[in-house]
């Protein structure tokens, strides 16, 4: 059942999109697990959970756009709900960072000094691996024959801080997008926001340079150890939501073209851009504790 009153909280009706999305996520996780395991049926499975994905994030953008334009969402109850669930779905993709980082702290504060026979790992650095040198980022794995080390690791001055001033770049021209929307100028607007979308877009065009640099001149692959495992996981993941939130940067400036955003009602603006200033702040702990330190 749905609710059309002036001023009263729209219930939407029942949707099909969260179940889209659910078979997506599963597919495009289980496709990847037999990806990477050598199953090639999980390379077709990885594809088809790819297109649900995208099929879902249109039609479901879609829906809520065309219910904005009818003005069913100009609501303060529905607005805060919309602001309280963005606020929740950031926290959620804080801890699942957090989690990735994590992990990085675990290996280079404890795993890696143990195994090098530090505090507690004295008697396996003896027994096990008496020729391991700790020291990060790992050339030299514990044991050679299981897991092969990178010949070097990323430049520190190079792609990462390039690809940091891209990023710290794209916050300023966001908000600068931001005040044109409140001040009604609609040219710094939308210049501003295609400038954001072009930098966004060149950070993952250096992106997939500096991966052709890792595989093809330094041997730094996904299986190359806890460094290469890292690196990946955390660049890997940050890459993908730099992708997710350039294309809702495109789909933000169409609808800055068609005129849909006032000052007093944008919040879908204000959600990417929260959305791309957190993307910002991650980049900034992984260019620190991934390429720096």
């Amino acid at each position: 059942m749905t609710s059309h009153t002036k001023g009263s909280y729209y219930l939407p009706p029942p949707s099909k999109w969260p179940l889209v999305g659910s078979a997506g996520i599963f597919c495009l996780l289980f496709g990847l697990a037999n990806w990477l395991h050598g199953n090639h049926f999980g390379t077709v499975l990885f594809g088809i959970g790819a297109m649900l994905i995208i099929y879902m994030i249109f039609g479901w953008f879609g829906t809520v756009i065309r219910e904005n334009e009818a003005g069913l969402l100009n609501n303060e109850q529905v607005e805060k709900s919309y602001r309280w669930g963005m606020i929740w779905f950031i926290f959620s993709e804080v801890m699942f960072f957090s989690t990735f980082f994590g992990t990085l702290f675990y290996i280079r504060v404890y795993s890696v000094p143990w195994l090098g026979g530090e505090g507690i790992g004295d008697l396996t650095h003896v027994l096990l691996w008496p020729n391991f040198v700790a020291k990060w980022p790992l050339l030299a794995t514990p044991n050679p024959n299981e897991f092969t080390a990178p010949h070097s690791v990323m430049n520190t001055w190079g792609v990462p801080a390039l690809n940091t001033l891209i990023l710290l770049t794209s916050g300023v021209t966001i908000t600068i997008a931001h005040w044109g929307l409140l001040k009604k100028k609609r040219t710094q607007l939308a210049i501003a926001q295609l400038a954001t979308i072009l930098l966004g877009i060149s950070f993952l065009i250096m992106q997939g340079v500096e991966y052709g640099e890792a595989y093809m001149e330094k041997g730094l692959r996904l299986d190359a150890g806890a460094y290469g495992n890292t690196f990946f996981m955390l660049t890997g993941f940050h890459g993908l939501h730099v992708t997710l939130g350039t294309i809702m940067l495109i789909v933000i400036f169409g609808r800055i073209l068609k005129g849909h955003f006032t000052p007093a009602h944008h919040f879908a603006f204000e959600a990417v851009a929260w959305y791309w200033h957190f993307v910002d702040v991650v980049w900034l702990f992984l260019f620190i504790f991934v390429y720096w330190i």
